[in-house]
């Protein structure tokens, strides 16, 4: 069992803004992958009224350690007043591909 380890998930405006977070994430590795999920429509209450919207979602894979640097360099990047950022504890995985994620990943040192 572990819980080293984080999925996020974030909705971005369309998937040209989600490929651009995606690729800052994994190129400044803060994430091991981050799979592009487009043709999202999110229903949600924003400002006392129901909105309907096109998106793409991001499913990020990354550690516990880098979830704080990885959620300042999404909110830097992202364009929503209030972007989506949700971070889920993975309680068992592939050792193996778990392992690749830490390998992967570089959280910021402190100081």
């Amino acid at each position: 069992m572990t819980t080293r380890h984080r999925v996020v998930l974030c909705t971005c405006p369309d998937e040209a803004v989600a490929r651009e977070i995606a690729t800052a994430l994994v190129e400044g590795r803060l994430a091991a992958c981050v799979n592009v999920v487009p043709g999202l429509t999110s229903i949600y209450r924003w400002q006392g009224h129901v909105e309907t919207d096109r998106e793409a979602l991001l499913v990020i894979k990354t550690t516990a350690a880098a979830f704080p640097a990885l959620r300042e360099a999404i909110r830097a990047r992202h364009p929503y007043e209030l972007p989506e950022i949700v971070a889920v504890g993975v309680e068992d995985g592939l050792e193996e591909y778990l392992r690749w994620i830490d390998e992967s990943v570089q959280a910021p040192s402190a100081g």
